[in-house]
């Protein structure tokens, strides 16, 4: 214990953090008890807040321990003892302000201090009017709270601390240095899964303030901060175009719908091409990593059969191209149906967590039951978060399934996927309520484990063939399965890839790696080939009018059930890195960050890009409008449906000018 005894300040300062954030949550808790055991998750609110705690107490105490070595001892003592005054005081006094800020940010946004609360900075005025006009009473109460809390802090540490260090303080300090760095860095990380803890991974309920009462304020707005890195790097890296020219150049483009003037001008409504007295059930079968490359001959031999032969019994997507590189981009398209971006997948990032565009969204309102179900952990690449935010009523993920046949370091197997999917199919099919259901495989995501004894494996075990090989299996026996289910005739199925397992390439966009397979099957489709350039954006609009679904949506892809978009040449869009493009046909417009744009032609027969020059000013203004429109929405929150509209002050709400420079 003696060798403890320099760090007993940080451990005091530990302990008195953890014991601030804890009282904080129990009484939030109490606050939304009802929402809280609705959910059933009052134990793991309190086990999983505390886990959180340990994060956000490692995260401020670090500095203080990577310090230690160069100013606790005899030369530099008073400097060392006056760093732990004040940036304990600051620690706690912080912690504190957040946690007294939490119960009126609930109240106006059912979530606590998150990004919004960093934006809205901006506004001093009016946040200070709003606050003290409708929140006096909690204004006057935590800021009182908070400078109680300072100064018990202040006083306490200035006390206690020492003025000349113990003997042998400095020795024990060097002794056990490299113990307490190893320990605060597994307090921070929180985990041995394959990234660090976020946000995310506390999603764990169907409820976003529950899960959001799981956090700390501190630590929810510092990930806001965190992100925001992120997303500023967005669309006007490649040129400027003012709001209106963006939307003008949209609406006598690919968008006649839009209204540059509406406060969603990219909000209308779609008349389902097939009109049905009961509109269909929907699943949509999102296949890891399946590039269009593995769904042909490989040395004469088909990796993938089974669904070779169900092309022949739906509508098959012969030029469909994914939106980016990422599962998260290709979740965004098909889910979303939004554009690419530069920034990092809508799926992640802090605006897009609550009130943002969904089919889930949309059918649920129609009364649709809506889930999605995952193989493996939920919360990675935060899409239980998402998910849950943005209208799906239910996430079944690793957790949930009893007694798996197999298990790899993603997740359980395809099989086991597809097994559980089957089985809440039919339970929805008994309840009489329409469905609607997103399912990921991940068998076929590197280091490709999957079970032995279905298929005949070539060359190495762990190979990416010999996972698509798998994953083709799981996905065939499925569908022998579903088609002798009563959900069959009355369910509408796309199986449609994320993107390639690696998207590569000497060309600014490898345009070969975007290809990728597309498959609407099920109920009473008749077998047909789409042969125009489809985006995954265009995939959800599609479902609808499929489903006989009239609906008001603000997404921009193209209905693929009108005549007219199948017999024109298509377009689709891709993000790369840092390089975007928009292909016409065979015409390609790719954009560079601080370069103009270049024009191009792809051959799908070679698979190969030919640049060709300096795109003209109608080519580049097309694609920059493209590219710019979905930052725009995003940024602006105006992605959404119209009774969906995010809580704003009344400034932020009002029409601005975004011009991009």
């Amino acid at each position: 214990m003696r060798l403890c005894r320099p760090w007993a300040p940080l451990v005091g300062l530990l302990v008195a953090g953890i014991i601030l954030l804890s009282l904080s949550r129990l009484g939030l808790v109490i606050w939304q008890w009802d929402r809280v055991i609705a959910q059933k998750a009052l134990t793991t609110v309190l086990l999983q807040g505390l886990r959180v705690d340990l994060i956000q107490m490692g995260l401020w105490l670090l500095p203080l321990a990577l310090l230690a070595p160069l100013i606790a001892h005899d030369k530099t003592w008073r400097l060392w003892r006056w760093s732990l005054i004040i940036w304990g005081s600051l620690t706690l006094t912080v912690l504190a302000f957040m946690e007294a800020s939490t119960p009126a940010f609930i109240q106006q946004y059912d979530l606590r201090p998150n990004r919004l609360f960093i934006e809205y900075l901006q506004y001093p005025q009016e946040v200070a009017s709003t606050l003290w006009h409708g929140f006096k009473l909690p204004l006057i109460l935590g800021l009182s709270l908070t400078l109680c809390v300072l100064m018990i802090t202040w006083r306490t540490l200035k006390r206690r601390l020492p003025h000349h260090p113990p003997k042998g303080h400095s020795i024990r300090l060097l002794m056990t240095w490299p113990l307490v760095i190893l320990l605060l860095a597994g307090m921070i990380r929180s985990t041995t899964e394959h990234r660090p803890a976020n946000p995310a991974m506390f999603a764990l309920t169907a409820d976003p303030l529950v899960n959001s009462l799981i956090l700390d304020s501190t630590w929810s707005v510092e990930f806001a901060l965190y992100n925001l890195q992120h997303e500023a790097h967005s669309s006007s890296i490649y040129g400027h175009l003012s709001d209106q020219a963006m939307l003008a150049t949209l609406r006598h483009g690919d968008m006649p719908w839009l209204n540059p003037n509406a406060s969603l001008p990219t909000l209308h409504t779609q008349t389902a091409t097939y009109a049905r007295a009961k509109p269909l059930n929907l699943v949509i079968i999102l296949e890891e990593s399946l590039g269009a490359g593995f769904v042909q001959s490989l040395g004469g031999q088909a990796l993938t059969p089974e669904l070779e032969s169900l092309k022949s019994q739906g509508w098959w997507f012969e030029n469909l191209y994914a939106t980016g590189t990422r599962s998260v981009r290709g979740i965004e398209a098909v889910v979303s149906g939004f554009m690419p971006t530069p920034a990092r997948s809508v799926v992640k990032l802090s605006l897009a967590q609550r009130h943002f565009f969904t089919l889930a969204d949309l059918l649920k309102q129609q009364g649709y039951h809506t889930e999605f179900i995952y193989g493996g952990e939920a919360h990675f690449d935060n899409m239980r978060s998402f998910f849950t935010g943005n209208g799906f009523d239910q996430v079944v993920d690793q957790n949930d399934y009893k007694n798996p046949m197999f298990t790899g370091s993603w997740g359980v197997s395809d099989e086991d996927l597809f097994h559980k999917t089957d089985q809440r199919l039919q339970q929805h099919t008994q309840s009489g309520q329409p469905f609607f259901t997103l399912v990921f495989s991940s068998s076929n995501h590197e280091p490709f484990e999957y079970p032995s004894g279905r298929i005949q494996p070539e060359g190495p075990i762990h190979s990416v063939h010999n996972a698509v090989r798998y994953a083709d299996y799981a996905l065939g026996q499925f569908f022998d399965q579903a088609q002798q289910r009563d959900y069959w005739h009355n369910t509408l199925f796309l199986v449609v890839a994320d993107h390639d397992v690696r998207v590569y390439g000497n060309e600014l966009v490898p345009i070969k790696h975007f290809h990728i397979p597309g498959l609407i099957v099920g109920a009473d489709i008749q077998p047909r080939k789409i042969k125009s350039i489809t985006s995954q954006i265009d995939l959800p609009p599609t479902l609808l009018s499929l489903m006989g679904i009239n609906s008001q949506h603000p997404m921009p892809g193209r209905d693929m059930t009108q005549a007219s978009q199948q017999a024109a040449q298509g377009r689709a869009m891709m993000q790369f890195a840092d390089n975007w493009a928009l292909m016409r046909g065979q015409a390609v417009t790719i954009l560079q960050p601080e370069k103009p744009a270049l024009a191009g032609r792809y051959d799908a027969t070679t698979q190969s890009l030919t640049l060709t020059g300096t795109a003209s000013s109608a080519q580049s203004r097309d694609a920059l409008a493209h590219a710019l429109l979905p930052a725009w929405l995003y940024q602006q929150r105006r992605y959404h449906l119209q009774a969906d509209q995010p809580p704003m002050i009344a400034k932020q709400a009002s029409n601005q000018s975004m011009a991009y420079k």
